[in-house]
């Protein structure tokens, strides 16, 4: 059974092992993370290099995500590197203490504006939420709090503030300056950190243009106030991350399960694709299994709909980066056979408003209701088998393209396989030969099994499919649809 959900895995100093490396690639990786909140352009060049070259890559096509770092909102360092908060405790967020010079009364600010973004009563959250302050007031650059919830807090852990409200942008001069490297890299897509609205993303397009890159943009929702503007994100957006982690803290954690339902429900419904990301296998950090929690959330990402599933240290630095992708393909195969994961009344009263989408609709439908062993799709730019790919099905869509480009972008959507393959034919029957041919020698079909193949009459024009046809395998009658 081919898997349909894609796993994503973060490249780190675990994966710098050419041997590691390859083992993940082997286990069933579809695209690969790069942090660009740590290490430097030539670290990540190095990285992209060892990638490409891998004798594990093969045939295999392997995305690349750049994702960026965003507003820095953290504190600053301490002198004994951490220090201990009881409750009850007074500290003070000081944006003019000295970066190293931080004690149990006072650390500096990385993010010189937060003084001027909270008021009194606000709630602060530290390190994804372990320690937790109130704002009793501000004073200048001075924001005095009390400790509600005491701990060990270390040098350049993040804040939060509950309920969001944050101004920081989206896009530092970091930010741009990595949509560069990112540029040259020839990623497949780049992720966003904190956009607020769809102006963030927007800003962030025109800024990847200017590169000369086609990259797609991915939006990760992890502000509050992301939530509540999540329409216009996704709109803005080519895929979404939903990123637990922050969004978890400024929300809450009971939030959390509903939002992410909400988030994969609508990128679902606005033909984008959905990453799940955030501590899905965490524990395999340090252990060669998952817990059986992580097992179920991992499965219920799938029974939700998410196009990807997302590892973070587990690959980056933990002990056992090629079981923890095991894990999580095997978790993913198994809710994938069930039917919550199998059945879809995706758009069934929608008008559509193109014909290469009408085309990947009655395909589906057609795919669904006979049987049909395997979908070929030939295409440009990927569109339509991005559309097929948000209607739940069992049957593997496989997009054959002549542009490497176009095979590494559509790793991301569930359910389809990317097949890099240049019809340098005109004649129709010889044309769906070739492409049967391929399933066959890939083992997806044997001959008298049928094929559902879609195409445009015209070669290389993007967004013109318009036919559908159901081929008998190994034979010369044709079934045309449309």
């Amino acid at each position: 059974m081919h898997r349909r959900t894609k796993i994503i895995a973060t490249l780190g100093p675990a994966t710098d092992n050419p041997l590691i490396l390859g083992k993940i690639i082997e286990a069933g990786v579809n695209l690969v993370r790069l942090n660009f909140s740590h290490g430097t352009a030539d670290t990540h060049r190095e990285r992209v290099k060892a990638l490409r070259e891998s004798p594990a890559l093969e045939w295999r096509h392997i995305g690349i995500i750049a994702d960026l770092q965003g507003p820095k909102i953290r504190i600053e360092r301490f002198a004994q590197d951490k220090i201990l908060l009881q409750e009850g405790q007074p500290f003070i967020l000081d944006a003019a203490c000295p970066s190293d010079a931080g004690n149990t009364e006072r650390v500096g600010l990385a993010y010189k504006q937060l003084p001027y973004d909270v008021k009194k009563g606000d709630i602060l959250l530290l390190d994804d939420g372990r320690i937790v302050l109130q704002v009793k007031r501000v004073a200048g650059v001075e924001i005095h709090c009390e400790t509600f919830v005491g701990g060990v807090l270390s040098n350049n852990k993040g804040i939060n503030r509950q309920g969001g409200g944050l101004s920081a942008e989206a896009l530092t001069h970091k930010d741009r300056q990595d949509l560069l490297v990112a540029a040259e890299l020839q990623v497949d897509y780049v992720a966003i950190s904190f956009p607020r609205d769809a102006n963030d993303m927007q800003q962030a397009r025109q800024l990847l243009e200017a590169t000369g890159s086609r990259a797609g943009l991915i939006a990760k929702i992890e502000r509050a106030e992301a939530l509540k503007n999540y329409e216009e994100i996704i709109k803005a957006s080519d895929a979404i991350m939903v990123a637990r982690g922050d969004l978890g803290v400024e929300i809450g954690d009971a939030a959390l399960p509903a939002a992410q339902k909400l988030l994969i429900s609508k990128a679902r419904d606005c033909n984008k694709a959905v990453i799940t990301a955030t501590q899905m296998m965490e524990s395999m950090i340090d252990n060669p299994i998952p817990t059986r929690a992580e097992v179920s959330d991992v499965a219920n990402a799938v029974f939700d709909g998410t196009d990807a599933v997302m590892l973070s240290a587990e690959t980056a630095a933990g002990r056992y980066p090629d079981k923890a992708v095991k894990a999580m393909d095997r978790v993913c195969r198994e809710a994938e056979k069930q039917p919550l994961a199998r059945k879809s009344d995706y758009r069934v009263d929608a008008t559509f408003g193109r014909v290469d989408e009408s085309i990947a609709m009655a395909s589906m439908y057609v795919a669904n209701h006979l049987n049909i062993q395997a979908i070929a799709s030939l295409t440009e730019s990927g569109s339509t088998v991005l559309w097929m790919s948000r209607i739940n099905s069992m049957i593997p869509i496989f997009a054959f393209s002549r542009h490497a480009e176009t095979c590494r972008k559509v790793t991301l959507y569930r359910g389809v396989h990317p097949v890099l393959f240049d019809l340098n034919c005109l004649d129709t029957i010889e044309l769906n030969c070739q492409v049967t041919d391929k399933l066959k020698q890939f083992g997806i079909v044997s001959d008298h099994d049928l094929v559902l193949i879609t195409k445009g009459d015209l070669k290389g024009i993007s967004g013109g499919t318009n036919v559908m046809k159901i081929i008998g395998v190994g034979q010369q009658q044709l079934f045309p649809i449309a």
